[in-house]
This record gives C-alpha cells, structure tokens and sequence, in this order.
C-alpha cells in the first residue's frame, strides 16, 4: 500500500471518518478529507499532521507504508509487559539459528533463489527487531535499578 492510500484508509476507517477524526486533530472535515484523497492534488498532509493523525487514531498503516516505500520494515520496539532481558536475548539467539539454518538450506544446491533471498531478508529484519526489543528492555531494567 502506498502512502496516499494509507493516509486515505485511516482517515476513511476511523470510527465517524472524517467528521469524527476532523474534530479530533482541530481542522475541518472538508479540509481533511481533500488532504487524504488521493485524487486531489492540491492540498497535502504535513509530516506532523500525519503523526498527529496515527497518535489519535492508533492506526500505523501510514507509517508502515513510508517505509516500506523506502525497503524498511518497521516493529515497535516496547517489550511486552512483564518480558525480562534474558527472554529477549533467548527470542534473538533463536531468529539467529532459524537464519542460519535458512541460509545453511538455501546453499546445498550451491545458489540462492530470490524466494530464499526473501526469506533471508525476512529473518535478518526480525532479527533486528528482536534486537531492538532486548535493548528497549535492558533501558527498562537499568531505570528500575536505578
């Protein structure tokens, strides 16, 4: 999905669409509705109104799809509640062996098709976000120690 489409959905799915959302963020229903359209090329989203939008709304798919516009994949990066740091580390240490064992099947026939360099990619990126989430979590237990 595209950035326009997902501007346009989030507005048009939230709960009384524009007319709702409008008096939520203090701009005019027309007004928002003309900057989410995708057909409109005269009035346009800010950056802040965007964030504004997705902060009232709870509705991501905007930012979900900016980067995936630009190769990104994005996860938030606030651990459950009640997860620990060794919890973290056991989630990345098991993405690293499904990575490596991905890998390890995807050379016995000496190539890499792009189904498998997908998959690669795939588990690198939850990697990442594994990654991400043990050190939001170490933050979290270094300011309950302090």
């Amino acid at each position: 999905m595209n950035i326009t489409d997902a501007a346009h959905k989030t507005v048009k799915d939230y709960p009384g669409g524009s007319e709702a959302l409008a008096v939520r963020i203090g701009m005019s229903a027309a007004v928002l509705r003309n900057k989410v359209n995708p057909n409109n090329n005269t009035h346009h989203l800010t950056l802040a109104e965007a964030s504004e939008i997705m902060g009232v709304t709870g509705d991501d798919r905007i930012l979900h799809a900016l980067a995936a516009e630009h190769g990104y994949v994005l996860r938030r990066t606030e651990g459950s509640p009640g997860g620990s740091v060794v919890t973290a580390l056991l989630a990345v240490a098991a993405r690293q062996g499904n990575l490596a064992q991905a890998v390890s099947e995807s050379l016995e026939d000496g190539r890499i098709s792009q189904n498998e360099a997908s998959e690669i990619g795939r588990l690198c990126a939850s990697i990442q976000a594994d990654a991400a989430d043990l050190a939001q979590r170490a933050h979290v237990a270094a300011r309950t120690v302090a």
